[in-house]
């Protein structure tokens, strides 16, 4: 049944042909697990199929499914003629004539304005990135590293040599982080392939993690911000609740599977310490063997053989382990209270079908700017808002002309911990009250 009074015949799934037009209702209907559509400048595609293919990973394009996915299609791909050769054999239809551009919820004016900024920025070339720039940022990396090894091989193995080498490596670690994200976005060189062996080489051989995992992972973050059920960052394994409908949610049904009006104290012992030296190394290789991702593996394996072959004769295999394991713990601090202080105090809710500018803006905040801050997390934290819209790293040339930031540092990190703690103050009075 096709939109506008018009009666057709759905095109079979990847034929790549039109046969009809849809009503916004008919194309919400296809939004479950075996059946997914999707609208992209109106045009109509039977993405079922295709999700389990999907570079970017299945679960990211299933959360647009009964959606118009336009302004997320845009922000993805850098190149949109390449990617438009991957639509033409979905495309099973158009909106009918009457039917509005985007689905119910989202704002047209918005649309419409964020369209014209974004064109506006490329003209002016914002977010054109420099190369060099982001060799110097990987000649570093390198640089510590070599000095890390260097100084505890001629120096010694004293706990003070011992814990300089470990904060040397701990910076190397983190700013291979920051550095691997551009890469993973897509967004340092022209052509996709380059940007995909670099994030290989530096999130697989220089951290001991994977592309894929971290593509899948983090794309839906960036989809649906603070999205329950959508954005994994959110998810917290019933260890913590967020935001002010969950904790209400949790307390009526009387879930207590940690006492969540201390959750801002037990914090500092589970969130910070644990996420990367334990949480995520067991999901990022229980996800590269289950999926059998020998590629991603391989680099994974070339870190830790690189790591124990120079460390070990040094400290022996248990303290070359114990380093590395002190040294992710350290690197998990740095890497926590860096990303939450942009999200966790703002806006978490479940799905609102909102454009893609009101989505970000609600879920995203930035930190004052500063050449500290420029460092310490070079992914643009202190412009996070402005990233979170393009998904693409601001020209440091531009630096200047953004807009003041938000909270100080250590304002955003205190946000962090007031927000848990008013999150578990609402799971308490609803458990107890409601």
């Amino acid at each position: 049944m096709g939109g506008g009074g018009q009666q057709t015949e759905p095109a079979e799934p990847g034929s790549g042909k039109a046969s009809g037009v849809y009503t916004w209702e008919e194309v919400q209907k296809h939004c479950s697990r075996k059946d997914q559509w999707l609208v992209v400048n109106r045009k109509v595609y039977n993405i079922t199929q295709w999700a389990k293919r999907h570079p970017g990973g299945s679960r990211i394009i299933s959360h647009y499914a009964g959606e118009d996915a336009t302004e997320a299609f845009s922000a993805f791909h850098p190149d949109l003629k390449f990617v438009q050769k991957f639509l033409k054999p979905l495309l099973v239809g158009e909106l009918a004539v009457t039917e509005p551009s985007q689905d119910e919820g989202k704002n047209a004016a918005i649309i419409k304005d964020f369209e014209s900024l974004r064109a506006q920025v490329e003209k002016e070339g914002l977010f054109k990135a420099k190369p060099l720039f982001f060799c110097l940022h990987l000649g570093h990396i390198l640089l510590l590293e070599a000095l890390a090894w260097l100084m505890v091989t001629y120096w010694g193995t004293s706990w003070t040599m011992t814990l300089l080498c470990a904060l040397m490596l701990t910076i190397s670690q983190s700013q291979a982080g920051w550095l691997q994200h551009d890469f993973g976005h897509l967004s340092v060189f022209k052509k996709s392939r380059w940007n995909h062996l670099v994030h290989k080489f530096v999130i697989g051989h220089l951290k001991g993690a994977s592309a894929n995992w971290w593509n899948h992972r983090h794309f839906q973050h960036h989809a649906k911000p603070n999205i329950m059920k959508k954005d994994p960052d959110v998810n917290m394994l019933a260890v913590f609740v967020l935001g002010k409908t969950q904790p209400v949610e949790y307390g009526i049904k009387k879930i207590k599977h940690m006492p969540y009006n201390h959750q801002h104290k037990y914090f500092f012992l589970v969130g910070p310490p644990l996420l990367i030296p334990i949480y995520f190394h067991m999901q990022i290789m229980n996800t590269m063997i289950t999926r059998r991702d020998w590629v991603d593996l391989a680099w994974s394996l070339s870190y830790y053989f690189r790591y124990f072959y120079c460390y070990s004769p040094l400290y022996g295999f248990l303290g070359s382990f114990a380093l590395m394991m002190f040294v992710r713990f350290l690197e998990s601090h740095w890497f926590v209270w860096v990303t939450q202080m942009n999200h966790i105090p703002m806006e978490i809710e479940y799905e609102k079908n909102q454009d893609w500018l009101t989505m970000q803006l609600q879920a995203t905040c930035n930190i004052e700017q500063s050449l500290f801050n420029d460092w310490f997390n070079i992914t643009n934290e202190d412009s996070s808002v402005i990233y979170c819209l393009f998904l693409q790293s601001v020209s440091h040339d531009a630096a200047p002309q953004l807009p003041p930031g938000g909270p100080s540092l250590w304002r955003g990190m205190a946000d962090v911990v007031s927000s848990l703690k008013t999150s578990g103050e609402l799971w308490l009075d609803a458990y107890l009250h409601k």
